[in-house]
Parts: structure tokens; sequence; C-alpha cells
């Protein structure tokens, strides 16, 4: 027995017809139960103290991406050079403090012989 001569596009929507018919069936679940699933008693998203818990959600994530972003060597490492660096600046500072306390002793000196 010959099968019939039948179009391509009508055995794709044939084919397709099922999965569209389970498809439209979730959906019409989905959009009756979207009611029941919403909490009545939900405060709205737009309430100050919502806001403020948006605003510590992030600052707890900020830091929290801090800590876990950057690896521990790279952090010891930039705190040793920062260390260096300020250590370096004290000892500059201190030779200026002695100069310039020199300097005012010699001056005051000077001021005293010319007296």
């Amino acid at each position: 027995m010959p099968l019939p001569e039948m179009d391509a596009g009508l055995i794709r929507l044939l084919a397709d017809a099922p999965m569209l018919g389970l498809l439209a069936w979730l959906l019409f679940l989905l959009h009756r139960d979207v009611p029941a699933r919403r909490p009545r008693d939900a405060e709205p998203p737009h309430a100050p103290d919502a806001i403020a818990r948006t605003r510590e959600d992030l600052a707890a994530f900020k830091i929290e991406v801090a800590r876990t972003y950057v690896p521990l060597s790279l952090i010891r490492d930039v705190d040793a050079r920062l260390s260096s660096q300020l250590m370096r600046i004290e000892q500059k500072l201190d030779e200026v403090s002695r100069a310039a306390t020199a300097t005012a002793a010699v001056m005051k000196t000077a001021r005293q012989e010319d007296r």
C-alpha cells in the first residue's frame, strides 16, 4: 500500500501539534497558579526599610567580593610595599626634623652672640 503524498509543512505541523498543546497546557497551569503563589501580606518592594536592607546587602556583598576577589598573596605584597614606603617617608621626616632642630639651635646661638 503506497503512502499518500503529503506536504512537508503539514507533516511538520502534525509533528509539532502535541508539543504546542503541551506548552499551552503548561502556560495555562502556570497562569492559574501565579496568584496563589503570591503572598498576600508581603510588604511592597518600595518600602523604606526594604531600601535600607538592600543597601546593607549590597555593602555586605561588596565586602565579600573584596575579601575573595584579591588573592591573599597580592594583599601581603601590597602591604609590604606600603610599609616600606611609609618607613622611607618616616626616615626622611626624621632627617628633616633633625636638620630643622640643628638649624634652629645654630640660629639661636648666632643671635645670642650678636647681642
